[in-house]
């Protein structure tokens, strides 16, 4: 035993008689970063073989007596002491008797390890262990193993009582070995399985996948329909099919989630026969919740033509829709749109319908010419300073500093001129 480590390994020894956890994470660490210094191992921060077992059983005794922060301190420690470290924790993790939330650690930490003997021991949880919150970690961590896990996984589909954590394992390597495995279950007949394959899909840009999202949007199962629009939207490119006639009848489904998604899915397409669907959806007896989804999408198209739907829109007369078409018309990037959606808000404050004396509504309205930076916006917002509301005016006055300050009060310094003159 090097001398020069042996003190604080002893220190360590004497706080963990005391069972001072904390202390003895303290000084684990401390040993640790020592023997990286000193160069007593090949690999970096292992102590040389007779403190490594120390070590190793010292920090043993506190995950096994701790409570949960200082087993979650002492869990990073293992992974500095190199494989050693496995074989202990693989039997805490295969102990049914022992502590839930130790075996917890236990999967949680062997996650670290790229190892084959982790895989089996994480497998065999799997197949063995009732708890949920087990299992889930166990899944968590095959996933971080990543594709070394893929094969033992893939494996674990076949049994029905592993599918669903094996589903969520691949779901999470997001590597394009996991895709053959997962194509495998999207017909699986557990709704949350055949879910979870579908999202998992959609983050592949693959010729394979885009067939498989089409054919899910007639899941029964609205979880299901959900992930699949969902994808679609990534994967446009790749879709030989009119994505928007065969997504459009989502925007009635009967699950208003699903609208909603669909309503975000044609509107990251971005074309103006999206904006024709989402427009065609926009009455009164849409529920309010898609009616504000389909406004967003309309406004994340950024057409001309969106933007006209978006001025017809305002006739809907409600002040949650006309309120988020003011902020939406507030977020239109090409230049050579801005100008136009500055005149539909400025043509808001001319509305006669009720809505448009809101003084949310003006607010919204200010606020979005102001982001615009439309030079030709400030006549209208000079004629709001007159609004007797002091939220609209505060609003006003923050649009005017953005957009030309000193333009501003020249016009403000001509209009008091005008008043004077009238006056006399």
């Amino acid at each position: 035993m090097n001398p020069n480590v042996s003190d604080p390994l002893k220190q360590a020894q004497a706080v963990a008689q005391q069972e001072n956890w904390v202390l003895l994470i303290q000084y684990l660490q401390q040993l640790i970063a020592e023997a990286d210094f000193m160069g007593l191992a090949q690999e970096p921060g292992v102590p040389e073989t007779a403190d490594l077992e120390q070590v190793l059983a010292l920090a043993l005794d506190c995950l096994a007596a701790g409570n949960f922060q200082e087993r979650w301190g002492v869990a990073k420690i293992f992974p500095r002491l190199g494989i050693a470290a496995i074989a202990p924790l693989a039997e805490i993790l295969a102990d049914a008797d022992a502590d839930l939330e130790l075996r917890w650690f236990a999967a949680r930490t062997l996650g670290e390890f790229q190892h084959p003997s982790v895989v089996t021991a994480l497998v065999e949880l799997l197949q063995t262990a009732e708890d949920t919150d087990l299992t889930a970690m166990a899944a968590e961590s095959l996933a971080k193993l990543g594709p070394s896990a893929i094969p033992v996984l893939t494996d674990l589909l076949a049994d029905e009582r592993t599918r669903l954590l094996a589903v969520r394992s691949l779901s999470q390597i997001r590597h394009s070995q996991t895709i053959s495995p997962l194509l495998s279950v999207v017909h699986d007949p557990q709704v949350v399985v055949r879910a979870m394959a579908i999202e998992a899909l959609s983050s592949f840009h693959n010729p394979q996948v885009p067939p498989i999202l089409v054919n899910a949007l007639a899941d029964p199962a609205a979880q299901v329909r959900r992930a699949a629009v969902f994808g679609l939207g990534f994967c446009s490119d790749l879709v030989e099919v009119d994505l928007v006639n065969i997504i459009q009848p989502l925007l009635r489904d009967f699950n208003l989630e699903v609208c909603q998604q669909a309503a975000i899915t044609l509107g990251r397409l971005g074309t103006d026969a999206a904006a024709v669907a989402l427009f065609q959806v926009l009455h009164p007896t849409t529920p309010t919740g898609i009616q504000i989804s389909i406004v967003r999408a309309l406004g994340r198209i950024e057409t001309s033509q969106s933007l006209k739907y978006l001025q017809q829109a305002l006739t809907l007369n409600s002040t949650p829709i006309v309120q988020e078409i003011a902020t939406v018309l507030g977020r239109i990037e090409p230049p050579e749109l801005k100008s136009q959606a500055a005149q539909v808000l400025a043509d808001m404050l001319q509305l006669e319908a009720p809505v448009a004396r809101e003084a949310v509504v003006k607010q919204s309205v200010a606020q979005s010419l102001g982001q615009l930076g439309v030079p030709s916006a400030i006549h209208s917002l000079i004629e709001l300073l007159a609004d007797p509301d002091a939220g609209v005016r505060l609003h006003v006055i923050t649009a005017l500093k953005k957009l030309a300050p000193q333009s501003t009060r020249d016009q403000l310094e001509d209009l008091a001129k005008e008043e004077c003159g009238f006056a006399a």
